[in-house]
């Protein structure tokens, strides 16, 4: 993350010089620090830990998925075979 150097001092009699009390600049200065410290932006290190984080999730779910398609395909031709045999070994009576 890229550091922003502030000068508080600097600030300060900034705004002094503008009227403020040294109370009210001082409020105001580290209420400005306080939000650059609180605003952290993502690095293109960052970017591309999580882009490789999101490639290596996107691969583990395309496995789920094949896996999926697989059980179910085993599930469908078993219930197939069980009604071929329901079919073959116990016919159905004739009316």
């Amino acid at each position: 993350m890229t550091a922003i150097t502030f000068d508080t001092l600097k600030f300060v009699r900034t705004l002094r010089d503008a009227q403020f009390n040294e109370y009210q600049a001082e409020a105001i200065s580290r209420a400005f620090q306080g939000a650059q410290d609180e605003s952290k932006a993502a690095t293109q290190a960052e970017l591309r830990e999580i882009d490789n984080k999101l490639d290596k999730l996107r691969s583990q779910i395309r496995e789920v998925e094949l896996r999926l398609t697989i059980h179910m395909g085993a599930m469908l031709a078993t219930a197939i075979a069980i009604l071929v045999a329901i079919d073959r070994f116990l016919p159905i009576p004739a009316t």
